[in-house]
């Protein structure tokens, strides 16, 4: 009878060894949750910033998108051209997969104002970061056809225009525009 007493401390001593292990593995995977979860929402709250520029990117140029497909935002009146300016050549890689595709491009800017020329000058640098921006952003399909071309004039007008204070950019014209 000794002996079937001792069986049943035994099996009792089992099971409450298994309790204590069973709620020390509970407690390091709460443990690893909370921390994991912890983790995440740091990460998200500092890279929160980058997500809200890439949004704000994204709802420009729907905008430009938008409008390109209702009304134009430049003019079309070809009979009353007013003053041009012209930009320097731009040569960029368009944005591809494999990047073996370039574009070579002149083009010159209608300006609602002869005050908007020396503004442009000044801002050069500028201009020139919207329109290589626009053009690199481009792949191959988007701008091979009339309508993307109009498209991208109508994006990079758009930009410029939201940077200049004497005037606006009436139009672009490009007066050389080679794909390799």
């Amino acid at each position: 009878m000794a002996e079937a007493v001792e069986n049943t401390e035994v099996e009792v001593e089992k099971k409450g060894g298994s309790n204590v292990l069973l709620i020390v593995v509970a407690s390091v995977l709460f443990l690893i949750l909370i921390g994991g979860g912890v983790a995440g929402y740091l990460l998200l709250n500092e890279d929160s910033g980058v997500i809200e520029d890439a949004n704000k990117a994204v709802q420009t140029q729907a905008v430009a998108a938008k409008k390109s497909t209702t009304n134009s935002t430049r003019g079309t009146n070809y009979a009353e051209i007013g003053q041009m300016y012209p930009m320097e050549q731009f040569v960029v890689n368009l944005y591809s997969e494999g990047g073996a595709r370039y574009l070579k491009t002149t083009l010159n800017l209608e300006l609602a104002s002869e005050e908007l020329a020396m503004e442009l000058d000044a801002k050069k640098p500028i201009v020139r970061n919207i329109i290589i921006s626009a053009l690199s952003a481009k792949t191959y399909e988007e701008i091979s056809t009339i309508k993307g071309k109009e498209n991208l004039k109508d994006e990079i007008v758009l930009n410029i225009n939201e940077v200049v204070t004497d005037g606006k950019v009436n139009n672009l014209f490009f007066t050389d525009f080679v794909i390799q």
